[in-house]
């Protein structure tokens, strides 16, 4: 069964569970509210912000609602990069396709300038320091995140022409600490650490996705407590757990998804001797 009709046959807006939730409709994790505030203050000043957790703790999902924050700016020019591992020529070439620079990369002093003048236009034009969203951050190169840090620092580093936003595992923080990257280290302003949930939060979670879909009644109560003690604290397993139960359910036509279901997926050598001997 696709998920189109999974939605159409539990009468769900979107599929809860699934990477396309509308950006409108994400769940804030406790403390990135605060966080998204301040980088919307930010994009009046410049510099770089840095958003870091384990994986599958929400950062890509915590970029995104930035993202769509800064969206509702009027005039606010953002860039989202698409290819973090490139090259410092692809980079380049990247940078200019977001900003509408055309660029040279045989000539990189020649896109360095058109780039900077660019961005000098969008502050002088909006009192806003254009936006560069960089998700999977620590697969960018010492290189081009040195490139960076120069294209932006300005009038002998008293200004910063753009406001950069990187978002990255642990691996990231380690990078700048070293000599070659302490330099941009040093200019983070903003950070956000974003730990693991605990079931509680994963509840509440859980709660508010399933209202924000339009069916707060999909799950029982004891599956949702279950997922979420079940979930090892963490939101992109829980997510594959519920969707795999989803799934599940809609193909045995189930009106509603119960705990049964999830000890028959996940335990099914429980399952089973609770079948064979029944209470």
């Amino acid at each position: 069964m696709n998920n189109s009709e999974i939605r159409s046959l539990y009468g769900l807006k979107h599929n809860p569970f699934l990477p396309d939730v509308p950006p409108e409709a994400l769940y804030a994790i406790p403390g990135t509210e605060r966080f998204a505030q301040r980088v919307q203050t930010m994009a009046a000043q410049g510099g770089f912000a840095l958003i870091t957790g384990e994986p599958g703790v929400g950062k890509s999902k915590t970029l995104q609602q930035v993202a769509h924050r800064l969206a509702q700016v009027p005039d606010l020019s953002v860039g989202v990069m698409q290819r973090p591992q490139s090259s410092v020529s692809d980079f380049y070439r990247e940078l200019g396709e977001l900003f509408q620079v055309s660029l040279s990369p045989a000539n990189r002093y020649g896109g360095f300038k058109s780039l900077r003048t660019r961005w000098q236009n969008h502050c002088q034009s909006t009192l806003l320091r254009p936006v560069l969203l960089i998700d999977e951050a620590q697969q960018v190169s010492a290189d081009c995140l040195t490139e960076l840090r120069l294209l932006q620092s300005h009038h002998f580093d008293s200004q910063s022409l753009l406001f950069t936003v990187l978002c990255g595992d642990t691996r990231l923080p380690e990078r700048f600490r070293s000599a070659e990257l302490l330099p941009l280290g040093s200019r983070i302003a903003l950070r956000l650490v974003i730990t693991t949930l605990s079931p509680q939060q994963l509840l509440d979670y859980l709660n508010y996705a399933l209202e924000q879909a339009g069916n707060s009644q999909l799950m029982s109560t004891e599956l949702m407590h279950t997922l979420a003690a079940h979930a090892a604290n963490n939101l992109r397993v829980l997510n594959q757990m519920a969707a795999e139960l989803l799934a599940a359910a809609a193909e045995k036509n189930l009106p509603r998804i119960d705990v049964d279901l999830f000890f028959e997926l996940f335990s099914p050598t429980v399952a089973k001797a609770q079948r064979k001997h029944p209470k």
